[in-house]
């Protein structure tokens, strides 16, 4: 069946279902009418007066009229009863008052003689009438779901947490739905108020730290936290408290994307592990923002990846005159042009395959769109696939940069952005010291050009490709072993979000030569994270799902970090942004370096990394000086 038949054979059923209702509707007036009087002269019809039953004849047709065009007003006959609720309750009140006082002031204008108790028998039966066949399907298919245990699999005994309208909505719909098979013996929730209440004849048994008490007493399988107002701070906190239970957590979204959506039980969702971060995301000046991307072309390299992609959404937002997209691999290019088309359709959207190697390409692009700001985000970024392939990481990453940067002089660029690691600080492998001889061409154009050069660090970007997390995610799936590195390895983390709006601010704070750090607070050890992510699946670490530690990759840290000189540090408009000032270099000699390693690269240099320390003195080449051990020496 096609869809235009599908949806004239689900138009013709409901319009037949509307016709039985009303004719449903038509009988039960007419029982209601005479049935008033039958009631009043004590259950008997001949004791009825003929007049009064002559005035119930003459009215019944026009009652019958009003009341079914009442009840349409109301829309009684388009309801889905079976979902039925007191909105729905209410709206059946409403018409049947408003029906039985039309027929009392319509019998009144035509002189129609009844009992005085007749319009009070007949309401309260009309209301009766209305009521219990609607409602019938909703009680029997509720019963039917208590009762019929034996022929359905077992309920997943379910803990909702918070008992406000959020906890309200999520337990009715679990409690009403046959789709639905979940038991809920028990809710928490810390209002000291509604402790020994009951929500919907359900218990509500303490607050959060009775969690684990109540997991045991009832045998919990699931967790539900129906708090969508929670803070980040308190949801970590709340999750701290799951995951040593062992059940499966699920969460409702954010206030934030709750805005004008209905809460239903189809929109939780899986722990995330920036879940767990329990970090305030940056507070931002929309103005800012908005003023220096409103009304200018921006470009956007590597605008297909994890942060490209996010970052061409945001930019989107704010009324770019144009949005350059440039990507060498076309399929990520492909998916970011079609979503922007989709959701921004009036945007100026150019989408272009190009790698930034190419100075001829990247040169008529600058040539033909004249960007007034570059965001430039195209890198190798995989720390072990760049150190068995260094050379390649010098080509993308430095010489992409170097090129990308003297088109941003040659054609006056407002303002480039680089998007930096915090593998550039102190680096141990050929990837960090490639993004680290970015920033310092980054310090080079901006001592020579009428440009604003900045760099932006940040640390490792939850859910971007390559990402630890979705690898955990998917081995936990598989049923283990999820794979750690090292038990000691810590990392500093913050969602894509979070990294495309420090870019967006930073790039409206910089003033040429700056380098931007963000207050990511406290690392984070790969290990807990790991557990945590396996107890909030449902399942015991080592247990039901094993941890292998696979040993340090090479050139990998056992820790990161976002700074090279504290001291130099100054706290921008947003408390959570701070700012490193690049320091004056020979840019000339800088310059020529730069040029000499990228042709040390392209002849494939079997000693490029000896040439990257000429450059980044800092950069300890890994296997050098036992590394690795210096790294854990620095933890400590």
């Amino acid at each position: 069946m096609d869809l235009r038949a599908l949806r004239f054979y689900r138009s013709k059923e409901a319009f037949f279902k509307s016709v039985g209702l009303m004719l449903v509707d038509v009988a039960l007036i007419v029982c209601c009418m005479v049935g008033a009087l039958w009631i009043r002269y004590d259950f008997s019809f001949t004791l009825i007066e003929p007049a009064f039953l002559e005035s119930v004849y003459k009215y019944m047709w026009i009652n019958i009229l009003c009341t079914v065009f009442i009840n349409a007003l109301f829309k009684l006959y388009k309801i889905l009863w079976r979902f039925a609720s007191i909105v729905e309750m209410r709206n059946i009140v409403i018409a049947v008052f408003t029906s039985t006082l039309v027929q009392y002031l319509g019998m009144r204008l035509l002189g129609l003689r009844v009992p005085r108790s007749y319009i009070y028998i007949y309401v309260l039966l009309l209301l009766f009438c209305m009521i219990v066949p609607r409602f019938s399907y909703r009680f029997m298919s509720i019963i039917l779901k208590k009762y019929s245990g034996g022929s359905r699999a077992k309920p997943v005994i379910t803990l909702v947490v918070g008992a406000g309208s959020a906890g309200y909505t999520l337990v009715h719909e679990i409690k009403s739905s046959p789709h639905l098979n979940r038991k809920i013996p028990c809710i928490i929730d810390d209002d000291p108020e509604k402790q020994g209440t009951y929500l919907q004849g359900i218990p509500i048994v303490g607050k959060k730290e009775a969690i684990p008490e109540a997991v045991k007493k009832y045998n919990i399988e699931e967790i539900i936290i129906a708090i969508p107002t929670l803070t980040p701070e308190k949801q970590s906190e709340l999750l701290e408290i799951c995951q040593e239970t062992a059940c499966k957590v699920q969460l409702l979204p954010s206030i934030y994307q709750l805005v004008n959506q209905e809460i239903k039980v189809s929109m939780l969702r899986n722990v995330k592990i920036e879940d767990l971060l329990g970090r305030d995301s940056i507070q931002l000046r929309m103005d800012k923002i908005a003023e220096y991307i409103s009304g200018n072309v921006i470009m956007v390299t590597g605008g297909g990846g994890s942060i490209g992609s996010e970052l061409c959404r945001q930019i989107a937002l704010h009324n770019p005159r144009q949005l350059i997209i440039v990507d060498i691999y076309e399929n990520n290019a492909y998916n970011i042009q079609m979503e922007l088309k989709r959701n921004y359709p009036d945007l100026n959207l150019v989408t272009l395959i190009a790698s930034v190697r190419d100075r001829k390409r990247i040169e008529t692009i600058f040539e033909e769109y004249r960007p007034d700001i570059v965001y430039h985000a195209a890198a190798h970024k995989h720390v072990p696939l760049m150190e068995d392939s260094p050379n390649e990481a010098i080509k993308n990453n430095v010489l992409g940069t170097y090129i990308v940067a003297q088109m941003a002089d040659k054609y006056k660029v407002k303002r480039m952005v680089l998007i930096s690691s915090d593998k550039a600080v102190r680096p141990t492998n050929v990837m960090g010291a490639s993004k680290r001889m970015c920033e310092i061409i980054m310090q080079v154009f901006n001592q020579i050009s009428d440009t604003e050069y900045a760099a932006v660090r940040f640390g490792n970007v939850l859910g971007s490709n390559g990402s630890v997390f979705p690898l955990f995610n998917k081995q936990i799936k598989e049923g283990g072993p999820v794979t750690v590195t090292h038990p000691d390895i810590i990392r500093y983390f913050m969602t894509i979000l979070e990294a495309v709006n420090l870019v967006l601010q930073c790039g409206a704070f910089a003033h040429g030569g700056e380098i931007f750090i963000l207050d990511m607070g406290e690392p984070v050890k790969i290990l807990d994270m790991a557990k945590k992510m396996i107890r909030l699946s449902g399942h015991i670490p080592d247990k039901d799902i094993k941890i292998k530690f696979t040993g340090l990759r090479p050139g990998e840290k056992l820790y990161e970090e976002l700074l090279i000189d504290e001291k130099n540090l100054v706290r921008t408009e947003n408390e959570r942004i701070f700012v490193a000032q690049m320091g004056e270099i020979d840019a000339e000699g800088t310059r020529k370096q730069i040029l000499e390693i990228v042709n040390r690269a392209y002849e494939e240099s079997a000693d490029i990394r000896k040439y990257i320390k000429e450059i980044v003195p800092e950069y300890k080449i890994w296997g050098e000086n036992n590394s690795s051990e210096n790294s854990e020496e620095n933890i400590m």
